[in-house]
């Protein structure tokens, strides 16, 4: 089993090699091709996975194949540091996304959940001004609100909307707006049905829309919290898979040591 694990380390380091090399060239088709400045910031992220795990693959092959004991120390300690991040930034998740847990989302509008009901972190660094500025321009980018369909209310209506674009896309219900086509809403004689500033911030402006309104912040807020949660999830998963490797890369490293003990006594021998 001891000698196996190098061959396992060996495999499980080639194919995360072939991903960051898979990785470097996605971010290098981004810098060229990409000109969208929200598809722009998975730039230097992309760099930065790919070239991390090109040379912790690296590492690990020199430590398990030429059985350099420095190598393989150098990987165990990344995967102890790549652990000890894990855990952290999985409670961090837990802990950031468990405000309000108990608000749960009913219907298909979001209104009734107030910024109050997320942690102060998500609010702070969501919907501050600068942040919130790039989260409207990708929204915009991705076109969220052209995909909706329907002419007529009846087939607008029929439709199930994301909770972000029933937040971003739309007034909101209580305001009473009359019904044109999917983005565009006319409002009554009489003003607003409700004194929610959401109703006068509505704009039929395919860029601004209800994009600066509480609904959307919101239902942006929502999908962070529930996809953060999964990535809490995810992280767990991988946290286990990685303690795995690391344990056969600490029989990968007794190995080597036991190997150079051997080889050094044959030499005197």
């Amino acid at each position: 089993m001891v000698r196996v694990s190098n061959g396992i380390i060996t495999i499980l380091n080639f194919l995360t090699l072939i991903i960051g090399i898979c990785a470097l060239g996605l971010s290098l088709w981004f810098y060229i091709k990409v000109e969208s400045p929200c598809e722009r910031t998975l730039r230097l992220p992309l760099l930065a996975v790919g070239n991390a795990l090109m040379v912790v693959s690296m590492a690990a092959l020199l430590g398990s194949c030429c059985r350099i004991s420095f190598f393989m120390w150098l990987y165990l300690i990344t995967l102890f540091v790549l652990i000890v991040g894990l855990t952290a930034f999985t409670v961090f998740a837990i802990v950031v996304t468990n405000n309000g847990i108990g608000h749960a989302l009913s219907g298909t509008a979001v209104q009734g959940q107030k910024v109050g009901d997320y942690s102060k972190w998500l609010q702070n660094h969501v919907i501050d001004a600068e942040n919130w500025e790039k989260i409207k321009s990708c929204l915009v980018d991705v076109k969220l609100c052209e995909r909706i369909e329907g002419g007529k209310d009846e087939e607008f209506y029929k439709q199930k909307l994301s909770h972000i674009q029933s937040g971003c896309c739309k007034p909101p219900n209580y305001c009473g707006l009359q019904f044109q086509n999917a983005t565009t809403w006319t409002m009554p004689e009489k003003g607003p049905a409700s004194p929610d500033p959401d109703c006068k911030t509505w704009s039929n402006d395919p860029a601004r829309l209800c994009l600066d309104c509480g609904s959307c912040k919101n239902a942006v807020l929502e999908n962070i919290k529930s996809e953060w949660r999964m990535v809490a999830i995810i992280n767990s998963c991988i946290l286990v898979l990685v303690a795995i490797i690391y344990s056969i890369g600490c029989c990968a490293l007794r190995n080597n040591q036991s190997h150079g003990y051997t080889k050094y006594s044959n030499y005197y021998a």
